[in-house]
């Protein structure tokens, strides 16, 4: 089965959780697949680095794990492309913990015999995706002074990849 669109679940909204009283188990989403993202620091850590960039939100969003994943792909191979290897550091700030579910509707000849419709419709969890306020930072950058074009660049191309407008925040330490 393909991936829904990313305007299907990009909508930020309080999550419709189960909650049970008498049975405390039977609150917890189970199933939940593990996100695509793994590895959230990237580059070489060192107390030298001179200018801090931001990614930061311009609206609130959802953004998926997968979406999280080809933006720091993306960034850390344009980075490494332009300082080279070890003269950054990459972190990125968010974690999906938000569960996307989705309630699988079955279509073609005989589908209303075995369909429930709208009736238990709590969804089967597919995903999971970060929920980012207006003006949250998503990913850090940190670098020497004098390198900011190439910064610059690499986080507009991942930028690209996260589905809301976003712009970049610089600070010197």
């Amino acid at each position: 089965m393909a991936l829904r669109p990313g305007r299907c679940y990009s909508k930020v909204k309080r999550p419709n959780t189960r909650v049970s009283k008498r049975k405390p188990r039977k609150s917890y989403v189970k199933g939940v697949p593990l996100p695509k993202i793994r590895s959230f620091e990237a580059g070489k850590p060192s107390p030298d680095y001179t200018s801090v960039f931001y990614l930061v939100t311009k609206g609130p969003v959802q953004i998926r794990h997968n979406a999280l994943e080809a933006a720091r792909v993306s960034l850390n191979k344009n980075l490494e492309k332009g300082l080279g290897v070890g003269m950054y550091f990459m972190k990125v700030l968010v974690y999906p913990f938000h569960v996307l579910r989705e309630n699988p509707m079955a279509t073609g000849a005989g589908a209303d015999r075995y369909q429930t419709g709208m009736r238990l419709s709590f969804g089967k969890p597919i995903s999971t995706a970060a929920q980012v306020k207006a003006g949250q930072r998503i990913i850090e950058v940190r670098t020497l002074k004098g390198r900011e074009a190439a910064v610059k660049k690499a986080l507009k191309i991942a930028s690209s990849k996260i589905p809301v407008s976003c712009r970049i925040e610089t600070k010197q330490l």
